[in-house]
């Protein structure tokens, strides 16, 4: 992929940064919420607590889910970093799509099975599904911000590939450069030498 041009990148960064910050933020509302209507006693708060939590999910999960995992990756093919150059990169996009199906798939419908249940007047017997889930997907998100901001492990496999290849080719060139310096001085010298010299008048 071309190299993103410098406003492009920024835009996508800033992008990037807030839809994924609020990812996390939804991601502790829905376990806030999640824990509210499996511990409490009252039948009302919990209907309203899985009740809001459908509309979190209907609204915002998608969204900023996708933009997350969409942003993450254009930033990646579109600036030295890569897609898969970097440990880090690499771990945090894999995170990124099983996260992102987890919530789009398991996580809504548990939601809107929950809010089905509220809405015909049963009381939700397995709230711990809408605990764990949050959960681990909350821990994740913070690993990955953490490393986000660490970058740690180095490179891959990939990465290494690709940077000698670009030592190569930069080494090539400067070895070209050198050799065509070379053969135009020669070729100068050789002129310079079959120029006959004036005589003085």
């Amino acid at each position: 992929m071309k190299p993103l041009a410098r406003p492009v990148r920024r835009g996508l960064l800033v992008t990037h940064v807030v839809v994924s910050v609020g990812w996390l933020g939804l991601t502790l509302c829905l376990l806030v919420l999640g824990v509210t209507g499996a511990v409490s006693g009252s039948e009302a708060t919990a209907e309203a607590a899985y009740r809001s939590m459908k509309i979190f999910g209907d609204w915002l999960l998608a969204p900023l889910a996708l933009l997350t995992l969409g942003t993450g990756v254009v930033l990646s093919l579109g600036t030295h970093w890569g897609l898969v150059r970097h440990r880090w990169v690499l771990i945090k996009f894999v995170l990124t799509l099983i996260t992102t199906a987890a919530s789009l798939f398991a996580l809504r419908s548990g939601i809107d099975d929950a809010a089905g249940e509220v809405a015909a007047g049963r009381r939700v017997t397995d709230g711990a599904g809408l605990v764990v889930p949050p959960s681990v997907a909350l821990a994740c998100y913070l690993f990955m911000t953490a490393i986000s901001v660490l970058k740690p492990w180095g490179t891959t496999r990939w990465g290494r590939r690709a940077r000698q290849e670009a030592a190569a080719r930069r080494h090539g060139g400067e070895r070209g450069g050198e050799h065509g310096g070379e053969r135009g001085s020669a070729r100068g010298g050789k002129a310079v030498a079959a120029r006959p010299a004036r005589q003085p008048v």
